[in-house]
């Protein structure tokens, strides 16, 4: 039996060797994803806008010249701080003319009324005349008649007594009224809050009534977030959330939804949600907007893989070198996994990229990378 020389078994394994590795690496790469056990959660989207938890035209209530102003586009005001001052020097002077009437008057009531004089006089005569007339020095008819004259002085003093109070009270409201007005030319900041427009508002200025003087928007704010109506049923207060605002990039914050606004937006017709957001105030500037997920749902998963793999309810497996389509019930869904509740296995691998690419069967070179 003539024996194969050994060069040539070695060039024949060497052939092999190489026709193995051109068939091997001539096989498209599949990036592949393990499937893994853990934690699954039901998340929903939502985009999100930051607002001023309220905004005020600011307005004098009065009329006037303004004399001081500190009204700036930008500026940051405290609840209480003085804003503007209208010229009170014309109100001070009435206000003062008022005062010194109202003193008179309640001088000249001190003094003591005349009424009240010839009252004590008449009821003097009235013991007279009874007493007269008991002794029968005086008729009945004369006593009667003496009688209502007393009454009537009473009654003069009465109606002189009613119209001191009323001109008393009178002074008294009208400066009460002059002070409220006193009070309205001096604008106030109602809130914590900045600057964002103004109007008439300079030293010198003439407004009247109503008259707009700037707009304030509040220190606080608001962060909305609007969902669609198929997921509005899962939320509640107090789920967790994680908030990207554009223009912080990928950056995410801690959220928790705080209220659930009942009706839905008319033009939308998304619901609306308000989120405490776990970021520094200053950052929360009105009209940046974002996106949000909430989490809804939580609980233990045989199998999660990436949500990139899942194709319909199909999944392509890479099994021993082969692609296999795999028909999978879906679970949780969050925004990057997918909770698989039968049609894989924890540690089976799912090709997660370019997936229009292969069909079922075709032979592939696995390339494990981290799920994300």
């Amino acid at each position: 039996m003539t024996s194969v020389p050994k060069k040539t078994l070695i060039a024949a394994a060497v052939l092999a060797l190489l026709v193995f590795a051109y068939v091997y690496f001539s096989r498209p790469v599949a990036l592949v994803a393990t499937a893994t056990s853990g934690t699954a959660l039901k998340q929903v989207p939502g985009s999100v806008t930051v607002l001023a938890e309220f905004e005020m035209d600011l307005k004098s209530e009065v009329g006037g010249r303004i004399i001081q102003s500190i009204l700036d586009p930008g500026s940051i005001v405290k609840e209480g701080q003085v804003l503007a001052q209208l010229d009170t020097g014309d109100l001070e002077l009435e206000i003062e003319g008022i005062r010194v009437k109202y003193e008179a008057e309640k001088q000249r009531i001190s003094v003591g009324s005349a009424v009240l004089l010839e009252l004590q006089t008449a009821r003097e005569q009235l013991e007279e005349f009874e007493r007269l007339t008991r002794s029968g020095n005086r008729s009945e008819a004369e006593l009667t008649r003496e009688r209502r004259r007393v009454r009537a002085i009473e009654q003069r003093l009465e109606l002189e007594e009613v119209n001191n109070r009323q001109l008393i009270d009178g002074y008294e409201n009208t400066l009460r009224v002059k002070q409220r007005q006193l009070e309205k030319m001096t604008i106030i900041a109602p809130f914590d809050g900045v600057i964002s427009e103004v109007g008439a508002a300079r030293p010198g200025d003439l407004i009247g009534p109503n008259w707009p003087l700037a707009k304030l928007i509040s220190a606080s704010r608001t962060v909305e977030a609007k969902i669609s109506e198929e997921n509005f049923a899962d939320l509640r207060i107090n789920q967790r959330a994680r908030v990207r605002f554009l223009p912080y990039g990928a950056e995410l914050f801690d959220a928790n939804i705080v209220k659930i606004l009942p009706t839905s937006d008319p033009e939308t017709q998304r619901y609306i949600v308000h989120l405490d957001v776990k970021i520094e105030p200053e950052r929360l500037v009105p009209g940046i907007t974002g996106e949000v997920t909430i989490v809804v749902g939580e609980r233990h998963a045989d199998a999660n893989i990436p949500r990139r793999a899942l194709f319909g309810n199909n999944v392509y497996v890479v099994n021993n070198g082969r692609v296999e389509l795999r028909q999978v019930e879906v679970g949780y869904t969050s925004l990057t996994t997918v909770e698989i509740l039968s049609g894989l296995a924890e540690g089976d691998q799912v090709i997660i990229d370019e997936l229009d690419l292969f069909r079922d069967g075709a032979r592939v070179r696995p390339r494990l990378v981290e799920a994300r």
